[in-house]
């Protein structure tokens, strides 16, 4: 039932979503340059990993080693624009046609934090990662990393269709406000670096 409503939701939006696309995507490469989409590998349902696909949001500068600068100087102002409209996600679609996310659920994390969990953390991955999700109308990225986790995994525990509606309805409300788009006092969330204890 929820893979229908995905379906049918991502059927009813994409007319009205294709000319933003094409209009975001255009506006990426004239204030960014090519490539125009970001990839990158995340954890997905039961531990699996995928493609996340997202327009790009910053820019490619590299120190004198070829290191890629911090995020704070990489992300520009069109970037954070991108980001607090949730622009920069329509790309995700893609995904959820192909199954790999669902609109609500866990966000997909980077796949290199998979080994990082404990058994309690993991738990997240009984779900299917979702476009938007509990954690992200709590607070999104000025949340802690355990914070996230314990949102997660209520989520994955209560999970329901209303619950999905709710999160959904509230999403659009944190769109709209264009809040908690940044952790306080960092352009991007800080890295995940694993717990100290398991619980």
């Amino acid at each position: 039932m929820k893979r229908i409503f995905d379906l049918i939701v991502l059927l009813v939006a994409l007319p009205f979503a294709a000319p933003i696309i094409v209009a975001t995507a255009a506006a990426v490469y004239f204030c960014l340059g090519s490539p125009i989409f970001f990839k990158q590998e995340r954890g997905g349902y039961l531990g699996s990993r995928f493609m996340l696909w997202k327009f790009r949001s910053m820019t490619n500068e590299c120190d004198a080693n070829g290191q890629l600068l911090d995020d704070s100087i990489r992300l520009t102002g069109f970037g954070k624009f991108l980001r607090s409209t949730s622009l920069d996600e329509l790309p995700c679609l893609v995904n959820l046609a192909k199954g790999e996310l669902t609109l609500v659920g866990p966000r997909p994390f980077m796949s290199r934090y998979l080994p990082l969990y404990n058994a309690y953390q993991m738990r997240r991955h009984e779900a299917v990662p979702g476009i938007t999700g509990w954690a992200q109308v709590r607070g999104r990225n000025n949340l802690t990393w355990e914070e996230k986790f314990e949102l997660d995994i209520w989520y994955v525990d209560n999970r329901s269709m209303w619950l999905d509606i709710k999160i959904l309805f509230l999403t659009s409300l944190k769109v709209v406000m264009r809040s908690d788009v940044n952790n306080e006092g960092d352009a991007t969330m800080p890295l995940f670096t694993g717990s100290k204890a398991d619980q």
